[in-house]
């Protein structure tokens, strides 16, 4: 038992990484603009570029996984990954950076659908499987905080002249060990059926996620006009004639990228859905509640990010506990665990009109994250939980695409909601008013991820008797 565990260990390296680098760059944008003597169009694209190579190559990154062996994917990623961070590192300018970072999301989601797959092939047993999602929950938890801390703590040193470029160098001690423990414990699995890598197929759903991905990405500085309306129609073609294909190629038992069958598994469906609604609410939050400290409240990036992280520390948390109420209480714990965002949200609308100190802030913010710490673990939980193992790659990288696209709609939707009740000079009252109509839109996706979780059935997240 202790050596599955090392090896969950050696996964969750690979979560940290992916979920540490989403974050960490966001608190250096004014000191690489600085250096780099980036235009504010291409430091929007330097944030957006790791997002949009995650996004556009995950379900590619589980489908190799499931054909030539999950650890091995699972280490050139690494090994991606750090020469990626090495790159960005070194950046001489900001052109070498936004590719740079393109290509370490690009390694990141060759990595993030062999977790998913390894920690369901490792334990196989529910009640196992169920703890180890609670330490996946958690290392979400630390690299959400580690990510913000890092980025602003390394961008802050005076030991080098543009320490910033640390954030991305840091990567190489743990990306090291990682690749050192991966070759020596893990086990390498695969399907054993012996198909060939369908290159087209993963060259039209790369393009048509990409186009997706910059639209919605770019949309949000950009706004929503031609060009990124054009992405989004040319996106959907080429998304729709990529489906038509892959059914035909596998009515013709030819090689294929998506396997249609994952969507016969009800508990796969609900999880999808249930994980769409989720992070258009937790990203789109995150996004708002952002604006509304510092551009409404007027508080300091650092007062901000020190509230954020009591949220990170709400999720470390829960993610331990929880694990213990999912087993006896099975999915009567999540409903609870979302009515608790719910009713969460709901203080945070009156409170935050009053002259709320940071002891209540900090406080609301923590309980935010113990209602979000509750549910993350059991999304992933539900969506996989059954699958074949010759599925389960390629279902896991469908299963984190869905996610990145909704966190990137979310940001998009809820945040044009933001702006437009906010007007053109907004005060105090007006930031207040954006926000509450914001937070009335996370509470309804709130409200669908509780249906979906309802109608999930029984034996997926059984009680204890």
């Amino acid at each position: 038992m202790k050596h599955k565990y090392l090896k969950l260990l050696v996964v969750l390296f690979g979560q940290l990484l992916t979920i540490m680098d989403i974050f960490i760059i966001n608190v250096s944008i004014p000191s690489i603009q600085r250096d780099l003597h980036a235009s504010n169009g291409e430091m929007q694209f330097m944030i957006a570029a790791y997002l949009i190579g995650f996004a556009s190559f995950l379900i590619t990154g589980g489908r190799l996984g499931d054909l030539y062996g999950r650890k091995k994917i699972y280490v050139i990623g690494l090994i991606t990954f750090m020469v990626s961070s090495i790159a960005c590192g070194i950046s001489a300018g900001a052109e070498q950076l936004v590719i740079s970072r393109f290509i370490q999301g690009i390694s990141a989601a060759m990595m993030a659908p062999q977790v998913l797959s390894m920690i369901q092939i490792l334990f196989p047993v529910h009640h196992e499987r169920t703890k180890a999602m609670g330490w996946y929950g958690i290392t979400i938890g630390i690299g959400t905080i580690a990510g913000q801390f890092l980025g602003g703590y390394f961008s802050s040193l005076t030991i080098m002249e543009e320490p910033w470029r640390l954030i991305f160098l840091m990567n190489i001690p743990i990306c090291l060990p990682a690749v050192f423990l991966s070759l020596k414990l893990l086990n390498e699995s695969k399907t054993s059926a012996k198909e060939s890598f369908n290159i087209g197929g993963v060259a039209a759903l790369s393009a048509g996620l990409f186009c997706a991905t910059y639209a919605l990405t770019m949309s949000e500085h950009e706004g929503f006009h031609f060009k990124n309306a054009s992405l989004m129609f040319i996106s959907a073609g080429i998304i729709f004639g990529f489906m038509k294909n892959q059914k035909k190629r596998i009515q013709n038992e030819q090689s294929y990228l998506i396997d249609f069958e994952l969507f016969r598994y009800k508990n796969f469906n609900l999880g999808i859905v249930a994980v769409s609604f989720f992070f258009i609410m937790l990203d789109s939050y995150f996004y708002i509640l952002s604006l509304f400290f510092q551009d409404g409240l007027k508080m300091s990036p650092l007062e901000a990010g020190e509230i954020i992280v009591f949220q990170g520390l709400g999720l470390i948390l829960a993610s331990t506990v929880s694990v213990k109420l999912i087993l006896k209480y099975g999915k009567k714990a999540l409903i609870a665990g979302l009515s608790f965002i719910i009713v969460i949200l709901i203080l945070q609308l009156f409170l935050f009109r009053m002259q709320t100190g940071f002891l209540m802030f900090w406080l609301l913010l923590f309980l935010h994250g113990l209602g979000v710490g509750s549910i993350i673990p059991s999304l992933a939980n539900i969506a996989l939980s059954g699958m074949p193992e010759k599925l389960i790659g390629n279902a896991s990288g469908v299963y984190n695409t869905f996610q990145q696209i909704a966190a990137i709609i979310g940001i998009v939707a809820v945040g044009s909601v933001f702006y437009y009740f906010l007007g053109t000079k907004p005060t105090v009252q007006h930031y207040h008013h954006a926000f509450s109509v914001a937070v009335l839109i996370n509470i309804l996706c709130l409200i669908f991820v509780i249906v979906s979780v309802f109608k999930v059935p029984n034996h997926v997240l059984p009680e204890k008797r």
